[in-house]
Parts: structure tokens; sequence; C-alpha cells
């Protein structure tokens, strides 16, 4: 079978190459392109070169780095400069199929050897958008030498966590990350905590948030009790957690397998086992994963799956990707071969796993679900208030809601009188007065306001207090020009005025950029890596792509940033301008230095100066 779809492509080949010039013809010696990462281009090379070699079609692996596999394919597709094939993460699926990057693939006869939790993994309302090749998943790791026995349910953690500090084997017992969702949900689920539910199609329901659900609030008091103990300390992140179990500092910890290698090396003895149980059942953690998808903007569709399903699909190509950079197998043949022990624990641990949510609306969740778990393990907030606050931030963020105060503590606010007003809800247009159009006031000191808007022509401007006697318009100036707002189809749009610099915009007509970072908490965000948090906003009055904003309320120290869109992860720029890249690191010399954030939209590049 696999021979004769290959054969019958290179055939319509030929024959397309033999047809008059006008018509459009897929050369053979282009062969096709694969973009992939760092770790997976080289686990490609092998695969690419047997199958160039049997076949005479050449395949050629690019590098290119996650993030911008993700932020890049539909920018160069459309101009027939991407690749056939990419690598992608499974939670990239609601964002590539809604900007219509990738194709459904029909695995076939195949289906049955990929593993259900894999192909979920790449389904998108009940279709299938890539041939996965790897999953991976949380475990419990324990050093065996302070823990023998693998702990059957969170009590038993609890108590294990207690003898071993009441006796002094280990500074603590179990530790989890301060702010990490990922983290948290193998803990909430053994609790009956979830994020999305399911709808009767069995596909995530952003209208279903489990974020305040009985049993997240339930795994939250479980946190409350460890830190009521003295057990849980905040600030830890993945090296500090995994510094202190190769220390013998910590005898319990959660983490996947691409944790084996530091593991191993540092000597320490370990054990991989089940994620305990809870009140609920069962504890589980996601599965992630990664597998290939079709670009939608390729004119070798039906060469790359064939390559696909005729060729990678089968055990040869998996091993030789599985030898270079191991990962739990999706394929089921590879994956019933498997003799590393370690692995083997990873996939017992992950049996009973779920898919990560790869629906939108998860980027809506992750930064309120941390917050609510770092509130309650630094003793700021209690479970019921940390947990519902932060489901009540998603439900809004889903909906492009926005709700609060319409005034100061003074009886000040601000109004957006226009031709939006009517449709937002006001009797007429352009009266500064009208309470539905009111802009709410939030903590950052930043007024912002939402509605649905039918597709059209609008223009706004800012006016204070119901009067026009203040108002200001394009480019913050006051009694500036209208703002114009063009919508090509009903939207909800978002509109801020910072009555600081006084520029009023919206998410449409200007990129909303903000500077989360390790900085913001002490600059009086509720919590740091915080898109969301406005204190962070970098402004572009002028309108030249340049956004920038000043501060004097960091303190002395060292610390990371990155810039990121929208107020969420979806879109963000690290290091050297790249998407998805790494943080960018920078010092404050003193306490109340001016430090001065720019952003550069043309080039992605975020740079923080020391300023004057």
């Amino acid at each position: 079978m696999k021979r004769s779809i290959i054969a019958f492509l290179l055939v319509a080949m030929m024959v397309t190459a033999m047809l008059p010039a006008t018509t459009p013809t897929i050369a053979q010696e282009d062969g096709l392109l694969i973009w992939a990462d760092a770790t997976r281009a080289p686990a490609l090379l092998g695969p690419a070169t047997t199958f160039a070699e049997e076949y005479g079609i050449p395949v050629e692996v690019q590098e290119v780095g996650m993030g911008d596999i993700r932020s890049n394919i539909s920018v160069v597709g459309p101009e027939g400069e991407g690749p056939d094939i990419f690598i992608a993460a499974h939670d990239w699926i609601g964002e590539i199929v809604l900007n219509g990057s990738a194709v459904p693939i029909n695995l076939g006869p195949k289906a049955d050897l990929f593993t259900d939790a894999s192909k979920e993994l790449f389904t998108y309302n009940g279709e299938l958008y890539g041939v996965p090749y790897a999953t991976e998943n949380l475990a419990l790791v324990r050093n065996p030498e302070l823990v023998p026995d693998a702990p059957a349910t969170w009590d038993d953690v609890y108590a294990i966590t207690a003898d071993l500090v009441a006796s002094g084997a280990s500074q603590y017992g179990f530790i989890i990350r301060t702010n990490d969702g990922y983290d948290l949900f193998s803990l909430m689920s053994g609790f009956g905590g979830y994020v999305f539910g399911r709808d009767a199609q069995g596909n995530y329901d952003p209208n279903d948030v489990g974020i305040d659900s009985e049993g997240t609030i339930a795994a939250g008091e479980y946190l409350k009790s460890l830190v009521d103990a003295g057990y849980l300390v905040p600030e830890i992140d993945y090296d500090v957690e995994h510094a202190l179990f190769e220390a013998g500092d910590v005898a319990m910890l959660m983490t996947g397998p691409w944790a084996l290698p530091r593991i191993q090396q540092s000597g320490i003895p370990y054990a991989i086992s089940n994620i305990p149980a809870g009140p609920a059942g069962e504890g589980y953690p996601f599965i992630g994963g990664q597998g290939f998808m079709v670009s939608a903007y390729s004119e070798k569709q039906l060469l790359a799956e064939a390559f696909l399903l005729d060729f990678m699909a089968d055990i040869g190509p998996m091993q030789a990707m599985y030898d270079v950079d191991p990962r739990i197998p999706a394929f089921i043949p590879l994956l019933e071969s498997l003799e590393d022990a370690d692995l083997q624990a990873f996939v017992a641990a992950g049996e009973n796993g779920v898919a990560m949510p790869s629906i939108p609306e998860m980027a809506s969740v992750w930064s309120s679900w941390g917050g609510a778990e770092e509130m309650v393990i630094m003793g700021e907030l209690d479970p019921q208030t940390a947990f519902t606050d932060a489901a009540v931030a998603i439900r809004d963020l889903i909906a492009g809601r926005v709700s609060g105060e319409t005034a100061s503590e003074t009886g000040e606010y601000v109004g957006l009188p226009g031709t939006i007003q009517t449709a937002a809800g006001c009797a007429g247009d352009w009266d500064p007065a009208c309470e539905a159009t009111r802009m709410v006031l939030t903590d950052y000191g930043i007024w912002v306001a939402s509605f649905e808007l039918p597709a059209g022509d609008y223009e706004y401007k800012a006016a204070l207090n119901g009067t026009w006697d203040e108002n200001y318009g394009a480019g913050g100036v006051r009694d500036g020009d209208n703002i114009v707002l063009s919508l090509a189809e009903d939207t909800m749009v978002k509109f801020y005025y910072d009555p600081v610099t006084h520029w009023i915009t919206d998410n449409v007509t200007s990129l909303i950029v903000t500077a989360p970072g390790s900085y913001q908490a002490a600059m009086g965000c509720p919590n740091d890596w915080a898109p969301e948090c406005l204190l962070s906003w970098l402004q572009d009055p002028d309108g030249d792509g340049v956004f920038s904003f000043t501060t004097t309320a960091i303190p002395a120290g060292d610390y990371e940033v990155k810039a990121a869109a929208n107020e969420n992860w979806s879109v963000n720029w690290g290091a050297d301008g790249s998407q998805d890249g790494p943080n960018l690191a920078f010092s404050v010399p003193e306490d109340g230095a001016t430090m001065i954030f720019e952003f550069d939209s043309a080039s992605g590049m975020l740079t923080v100066i020391v300023g004057e």
C-alpha cells in the first residue's frame, strides 16, 4: 500500500510535468520542506534521508524555533515560502485551525496504530489535524531512599511529608511550583477539579469553566493545609524544585520525562510513580504532545500526506526519531517495544490522563489560574476566594467582558462619546454623559470598557465627567481628532484610557502590548508574569509602532521580562525579538532608578534601559 500510493504520486508528478507550461506543476526535484525545532530536526534527518534514497524525492528538514513555527506559518505560508509539513505542539491546534494554516488529515487504516490520547490531542471540532508522534505527561517523582513506597493517595503524601520534616530527614517532603496550573491540574484531578467541561460531542466547552468548581477549591484547601503546616513555601519554580530534589531537600515532586536527563546526571536516586488519588478518585495528569501537520498553503498536500501516512507511520522511521530524541511514542508498535523503564513508568502514570485543552480559550486561563494557586500558597487569599475570583476573571476574559466600578473614589468618571454609543446601548451618539458607555477603573489605574459592536465604521473620543470640557482624541491630544474604528465583522472591542498619558485607544485600532516579567509583583501587579497587568502597559500614542513605558517602582535587582500582545500569552516576544523566545534579562541598579521599556512592533525587539 505504501509503495503504491507514493508511486501513484510520482507518476502524477511526471504526467503533470508534461502538461503545457500554463498548468501549475509540482517539480519532483523540489521535494518536501519540513519545519522542525532544534530538538526534533536532528531526529528527522535519518528518516528524510531514507525517504529520499528510497523514492528519489528530496526532503529538506529546516530548523526553525518552535515559537517561530507557530507565529510564522500563517505569515510566510500565503507567500509561498513556508513548509509543506511542520511539527507542532498540540496546544496550537485551535489557533492554527482558526487562522486556516493546516488541513485535516485522515489516518485511514493507520488510525489504530496511534494511541487514543495522542489522536485526541490533535483533534479539533471533530477533525484530526495532525499525525502525532510523541506524548508527554507528569508523574510523581520521589527519592526512594526517603520515600521507599509510592504514596497511593494525597493523604499519604501529607503524612509522609509530615514524618520527613519532623524527623529532619528532608527539609520538604512534597513540593509544588508556586504559580503553575499545568502541575496543579494533576493534584486537582484527584479532588474532582477541572479546567473546562465537555459538550455532548466530547469537545472541551469554553462555557463550562471549572476553576471555581467544588473539586478545584478542595484541591486548594489541600494546598492550604500544607502551607498552614509549614510544608509549602512560595517562589518555587522548575529550577528551584529540581535543585532542592537533587540536594535531597525535597523528597517528592511532579515533573515530566523532559526532566530525566537532569535528574539522571545529578546522581540522585529516583523512582517514578503514578499521580496519587484524592477524594474523587484516581489522580491523573494532562497529556501533551507533538505531531506533524500539513500546511494549508502547500501545493504538495497529497505528497506531504503520503510521506506522513505511508512512510513516517511505520516502525522504522518512528524508531529512528526515537533513537535520536527519546520520547513517549504515540505510535503503538513502537510504544509496545519500549524497554526504557523510566519512560514506561511515565506511560503508566499517563494511562488515565486527559488531553490538555487546545481550544483558543485556554490562553485565557493560565495567568488567573496560576495566580490563584500563588495567592493560596502565599497565604494572601483563602482557596474559595482565590479560585472564585480567578474563574470570574477567566470567564470575563473569554467573553471579552469588562466589569467593575465606573467612578473613582472621588467621583470622577470617563465616558466614550461617539458613533459607537447607539450600538452600545445609549439613546443617541456623542453623549459624554451616557452611563452605558462609561469606562471601568481597573486596579492598575487604567480605564477600560468593552462592547460588542456590529460591523461598520465608527468614531469616538474620551470625555471626562460627563461634559466636553475635558476630552481627548487621537494620540491622547486634548480636544484632538476623533479616533476612527473600522470593523469588518461584529466584534467585541475593548477600549483603554490612561489618565496620565491620556492615550485613548482600542484593541482593534492598536496593538495592546504589556511587558510581563519577574519584576511585576514588586511594582504592584497581583503576581509576576502577568500579561494582563496594565501597570506594565507599553503605549504608542503617536502611532509609529514603537511602544514604551517608564517606571521608577522596581527595586534594585536582576529580573527577566518578555513582551506580550492582547493581555495574554498567545503572542509574545522574547530576547532578540523572537516570538515565544527566551526571557530577556535586565538589571535595576538601585531602588528608584528610572527604567525604560521599549518595544518595536516591526522587529519584535524589546529593550530595557536605565534612564536619567
